[in-house]
């Protein structure tokens, strides 16, 4: 019954390999138009932003949306899901902890992070240049706020493909909507580099 069970089990893994094989040959030989389109990037940002919020008045408790007299600057990631041409998504998150804004009267200084994922769409590719748009949505928060908030934000840039591997984020726009009370717009620049995974 064992040596049974072991000549199935045999005959049913070369069965399989050799499946694999000529599959394997078959995709080989595709002309590259049908090759698969899925891709990934995966890169580095530096960003400047305008959060949108100078703090709270100590005395009153009244916070105060208006523009802050510093911009933030820091770091985030991001990844590139190319499913198609036209279906892509792509996931960041940013974190802007320099050049913070301490409010008079305030030991706690104004930051921001958001982690955001949403439709990336591809205008057009021209040479190695692509303007996209996106739309993106996720979680916000900062050392002002209690916990997370909902974000919302509208943005495009440039990307130009370096290399086979390598893509350059030459320009990265996002106007974003914090839904808190009062609502906060900020929008800032990035630049980047990513690498493609596969």
């Amino acid at each position: 019954m064992c040596v049974v069970f072991m000549r199935r089990s045999i005959l049913a893994f070369f069965c399989i390999v050799s499946l694999l094989a000529i599959a394997s040959a078959h995709a080989q030989v595709a002309p590259a138009a049908t090759g698969r389109t899925f891709s990934l990037d995966a890169g580095g940002l530096g960003s400047v932003f305008q959060p949108d919020f100078a703090g709270c008045n100590v005395t009153t408790v009244v916070c105060i949306a208006q523009t802050s007299p510093n911009r933030l600057y820091g770091a985030g990631a991001y990844v590139d899901a190319h499913f198609t041409r036209w279906v892509q998504i792509e996931a960041e998150g940013r974190w802007l902890h320099f050049n913070q804004y301490y409010p008079p009267g305030s030991t706690t200084g104004i930051d921001e992070n958001t982690y955001l994922i949403g439709p990336r769409v591809p205008v057009i590719t021209f040479h190695k240049v692509t303007p996209y748009g996106k739309f993106l949505f996720g979680l916000g928060n900062g050392a002002f706020l209690s916990g997370n908030t909902l974000v919302l934000a509208y943005g495009g840039g440039v990307d130009y493909r370096l290399t086979r591997r390598f893509t350059l984020r030459a320009f990265d726009f996002e106007y974003q909507q914090w839904r808190i009370t009062p609502t906060l717009y900020p929008y800032g620049g990035s630049v980047g580099l990513s690498y493609k995974i596969f």
